[in-house]
């Protein structure tokens, strides 16, 4: 989609979130001119902003999840999701990553 990610090998938010609201719109069969227009925005524009052209306002990004009958929690909750890195396998099982205190906790309970 869009831009390759930066040096650090992360992602750029705006190819996360235009792929998300892309996905969002396809699964509920919608065109980009329904949702644009029910958003009140450019059906050009919504289409940058799927690509990851362009990075969209606070404003912009609100009107577009609420037309796709989303709420901000579910657009973070899929960001959390997309980004967030797999268990690692431990003994055949996964393990949760480490809670509170992260890794210096796991460190000092050895």
């Amino acid at each position: 989609m869009g831009e390759q990610p930066t040096g650090g090998g992360e992602p750029l938010m705006r190819d996360l979130i235009g792929g998300l609201l892309r996905r969002a719109r396809l699964e509920q069969g919608r065109t980009l001119q329904d949702v644009a227009e029910d958003a009140q925005v450019s059906m050009q524009y919504l289409s940058e902003i799927e690509r990851g052209r362009k990075e969209p306002s606070s404003e912009v990004l609100a009107a577009v999840y609420r037309a796709l009958g989303l709420q901000l929690v579910d657009l973070v909750g899929s960001l959390h999701t997309e980004l967030a890195p797999a268990p690692a396998p431990i003994g055949g099982r996964f393990a949760p990553g480490p809670g509170p205190g992260g890794a210096q906790a796991m460190l000092l309970a050895a």
